[in-house]
């Protein structure tokens, strides 16, 4: 059933790749492939079945990815959670002659929520999958018992408690004992390791502080990234300057970081296909920008950058660039015949990167002399080598003619197009072979 049909429940933005459209300050806990939702007293709440569960510090995210539609449960209405169990599990009788395929033979967890207005319901979270049930149960009552959703950013450093005013260091105050014989020598040993476990707690403690600081200002630079979104397509008679400052700002924001990135911790088996839907999402703008194609090595280090320090392997970036042929996202993983492999979108056309290249062979410099893939790269604004695999794509389209110096490579345009095959020595007084002989006879 389709979350659209559970209006009982308020419902919850989904991205374009499909994945769960987090607030500000959530994070993904834990994810179950396949539950659903079912109340235990009231008949006329519609149960939600083959869902996606995603379990966050705020909420839990029932996605139902056929239909790309979800409906979210606050942890702040759950009331008290029960452990997870099977309905006849008490009874082996009944056990052993039931359907192994029937409800009663999965995991349930009984949920007391509180909904408006004043009323309780009973609902059952039933997991239809291979999953560790106590796990997901232990990081749910943790998310319910931390209520993230109600903590706001501390004013005070976090790095530990404020001295007091004028009060002197303990090390001064404290009497320093004469190092006398066996003892004493084993008393100064012992002060020593109590100072360096003491020095390495109060590291720790200011690494704490400086990463919750860091995911803060990662908030913080998501929600100005935001703003300024908004603000750019509510103006549009702001100047081109204002606008390049505007755009300067967001590139910055957006290369602070992904607020909570996925992880083999939180998504267990679906890991790769979380991941590629989450590297779907991110690569969209940054593929704007490039023109619609980068290649994979640049998009594994913005997307390592972005995720600060949950770094992935090439291996799972590949992987999960592979999974894009089974879901519907606007990019794809594309290899040329030269064995390189980049990202573009799926709008991308071949077709108009090769107007711009012959548009840039027909000039006079280029008929002469050619054109380098640092040429093209300027005009298309890529990478030299991105360029270089469009120049030689262009050559297999029978566009471009290639000559290999120790200089490296130049393209030509291909003339043997405009060559009469009956009468080769005809010069016509018009097209690219007349144009490239007027500009050799005017270079002599």
């Amino acid at each position: 059933m389709s979350a659209a049909a559970a209006d009982w429940l308020p419902s919850a933005s989904v991205t374009a790749s499909g994945r769960p459209v987090l607030s500000a300050g959530e994070v993904e806990r834990n994810l179950l492939p396949l539950a659903d939702l079912e109340p235990e007293e009231n008949p006329r709440l519609a149960p939600l079945r083959g869902c996606l569960l995603a379990l966050t510090s705020h909420r839990l995210i029932f996605l139902h990815e056929p239909s790309r539609s979800a409906r979210g449960l606050p942890l702040a209405a759950v009331v008290h959670a029960y452990p997870p169990h099977r309905r006849h599990s008490h009874n082996p009788l009944r056990s052993i002659f039931s359907s192994s395929s029937s409800s009663s033979q999965h995991h349930r967890i009984r949920l007391q929520i509180s909904m408006p207005p004043a009323r309780s319901e009973v609902v059952a979270i039933v997991v239809t999958c291979k999953a560790d049930v106590d796990i997901f149960f232990g990081r749910l009552l943790e998310a319910i018992r931390a209520r993230a959703w109600e903590m706001t950013p501390a004013a005070a450093p976090a790095s530990g408690a404020p001295v007091a005013e004028g009060a002197a260091p303990a090390e001064d105050t404290a009497i320093r004992m004469p190092v006398v014989g066996v003892s004493g020598i084993l008393r100064m040993e012992q002060e020593s390791w109590e100072s360096a476990g003491q020095n390495l707690q109060d590291a720790f403690q200011d690494l704490n502080a400086l990463m919750s600081k860091a995911k803060e200002m990662m908030q913080l630079a998501e929600k100005m990234r935001l703003k300024l979104l908004t603000n750019s397509s509510t103006e549009p008679n702001s100047n081109d300057e204002e606008m390049g400052s505007k755009q300067d700002m967001q590139d910055l924001l957006l290369s602070v970081g992904i607020v909570s990135p996925v992880t083999k911790e939180t998504a267990g088996a679906l890991y790769h296909q979380q991941l590629s839907l989450q590297l779907a999402d991110f690569v969209r703008i940054p593929l704007d920008k490039a023109g619609g194609m980068m290649a994979l090595v640049d998009v594994y280090c913005l997307f390592n950058r972005a995720r600060g320090t949950e770094l992935i392997s090439p291996e799972d970036l590949l992987q999960a660039c592979s999974l894009w042929e089974k879901v519907d996202v606007p990019v794809m993983l594309r290899k040329f015949d030269s064995g390189v492999k980049v990202i573009q979108t799926k709008t991308h056309s071949d077709e108009e990167v090769f107007a711009r290249i012959l548009s840039l062979a027909q000039k006079p410099d280029a008929l002469q002399k050619g054109i380098s893939p640092s040429d093209a790269a300027f005009t298309l604004g890529i990478a030299p080598a991105l360029a270089k695999e469009h120049l030689l794509n262009a050559e297999n389209k029978g566009l471009l003619c290639r000559d290999v110096s120790p200089d490296g490579f130049r393209f030509f345009i291909n003339l043997f197009n405009d060559i009469d095959d009956q009468n080769i020595y005809t010069q016509k007084p018009h097209g690219l072979y007349h144009a490239w002989i007027s500009v050799s006879v005017a270079s002599q």
